[in-house]
């Protein structure tokens, strides 16, 4: 098992075998089998990962749930890899937060895990879904009703949140939950057994201990296998058409600012409705609106308006956000109380060198400088609000400056986690009017600099920092 793990990993470009990885552990046996599974890349396979285990005590389940935190610090001391446990009191959470449970169980899990990746430095994170997992995804998602998108199931990889270049891997994903098991008992592995997988209050328990148990005996002993395949052609799909519809997206557009955003309406009405329904989607997500929110009866509804032949009609989509016919025009709008300017063309930076943004009346210098460690507190001390100094080696150019946009995240420097840039500017006390004005460097992966407030923690400088990126800013002589 591990030497096909190892084949796996680097096949489908998971991860590099001298990558920092943090581990998500339970303590249960998909999770334990994951972390003896990595520590025996290591050890057996001659890889050099740098591993840290994370545990997330949820307080769910009283006394059990210490034991579980005990039981997975003892393992990670038994084969000498770090482990951090934290503790959150999910129930009380849930009584003030929007969503159940399970998913502020979740986002709060995945949010601590984040917080460590920032601590050691890491940029993956290993979590033990395997192959039953995601056919039990898949069903539950067919059963509640679901479009194409939702048959692809559990990722193997995705980013942790949108611009964030942490990534979420999921290594067991082609493995079954029997070949977990026997891999553990083969190699005298213990686990904790969490009583609550047994109990079918939820539909997902029902769906792994009666629904599938049923269909497996009465209809095909292979059913997770088939629902596995489906599941696989259907993200072959999702990636042919994600492809396809961002290329088609770019041409449809007829103008965009902030709030508005135009596309050529009877050049989207030769298109498939397939390829209209996520040209729709893409459409409300670049206003930084989840797309979740949108029901089939939204999407429809936005498909017959395009095929309507008569202009002045309008629809409206969760959010606040409208989509209006105007002749050959399909206006989409998201009215806000802010009024905004303008998205300007975006304006590259010259690394090094300076550029003059004549509209935001700014010079920005880029000078690219050789450091050694005993300067690296003096940078750090900087205080300046119109300059910064960052890992050179973390900027993927080019480098341009743009306005901020709605969905823009970032992880500023300092904070336990990425959010959104609106909320930063929020919490830093920016006022509205300065808010409409705030130039945001980026590179390839999204901000760098919200220029004059605050760099992302990913070009932070740090002890082994040998090149830097000074970043400047100046307001030009009227």
């Amino acid at each position: 098992m591990i030497k096909v793990l190892a084949q796996q990993l680097l096949l489908e470009n998971l991860l590099k075998k001298d990558g920092s990885v943090l581990l998500g552990v339970s303590g249960g046996s998909d999770s334990m089998a994951l972390l003896h599974l990595f520590w025996a890349l290591n050890h057996e396979a001659g890889w050099q990962l740098r591993l840290h285990v994370a545990h997330l005590n949820h307080q769910l389940r009283g006394k059990e749930a210490e034991a579980d935190a005990a039981f997975v610090q003892a393992a990670a001391d038994g084969l000498e890899i770090p482990c951090t446990i934290a503790t959150r009191d999910i129930a009380a959470l849930a009584g003030t937060e929007s969503g159940g449970i399970e998913e502020v169980a979740r986002r709060e899990r995945y949010a601590f895990f984040e917080r460590m990746c920032l601590k050691i430095d890491a940029k993956t994170i290993a979590v033990a879904h395997h192959s039953d997992d995601n056919a039990e995804t898949i069903l539950h998602r067919i059963l509640r009703g679901t479009g194409v998108r939702g048959l692809g199931g559990i990722p193997r990889i995705r980013s942790l949140a949108p611009e964030s270049d942490v990534c979420v891997i999921r290594p067991l994903l082609r493995f079954s939950r029997k070949t977990i098991l026997r891999y553990l008992s083969d190699s005298g592995i213990v686990y904790r057994e969490d009583q609550s997988n047994q109990i079918n209050d939820s539909m997902r328990n029902r769906i792994r201990n009666v629904i599938l148990p049923e269909i497996e005996s009465q209809v095909n002993p292979q059913v997770s296998e088939a629902i596995n395949r489906l599941g696989e052609q259907a993200q072959w799909v999702e990636e042919y058409l994600a492809e396809t519809v961002q290329r088609t997206f770019e041409t449809l557009i007829v103008s965009r600012t902030d709030q508005i955003l135009t596309l050529n309406c009877n050049a989207l009405a030769k298109k498939s409705r397939i390829v209209q329904t996520e040209i729709i989607r893409l459409a409300y997500r670049s206003f930084g609106l989840g797309e979740q929110n949108l029901s089939f009866a939204n999407l429809t509804s936005a498909l017959d308006l395009i095929a309507d032949p008569a202009s002045g009609k309008q629809i409206q989509l969760p959010g606040g956000m409208s989509i209006e016919k105007r002749y050959n025009q399909l206006v989409v709008s998201l009215p806000t109380d802010e009024p905004r300017e303008d998205i300007a063309a975006e304006i590259a930076i010259h690394l090094p060198g300076k550029t003059i943004l004549p509209v935001r009346r700014l010079e920005i210098n880029c000078m690219i400088e050789e450091v050694t460690g005993d300067d690296i507190p003096r940078l750090r001390k900087n205080t300046e609000k119109f300059q910064e100094y960052i890992e050179l080696t973390a900027v993927h150019p080019p480098l341009v400056v743009r306005t901020r946009r709605p969905g823009d995240r970032f992880f500023p420097l300092g904070a336990p986690g990425s959010k959104k840039l609106s909320d930063f500017l929020t919490d830093s006390k920016v006022g509205p009017a300065e808010r409409q004005k705030v130039a945001v460097l980026c590179d390839q992966l999204g901000p760098v600099w919200v220029i004059g407030h605050r760099i992302d923690d990913r070009v932070k400088i740090t002890a082994l920092t040998r090149r830097v990126l000074h970043l400047s800013a100046r307001p030009l002589e009227r």
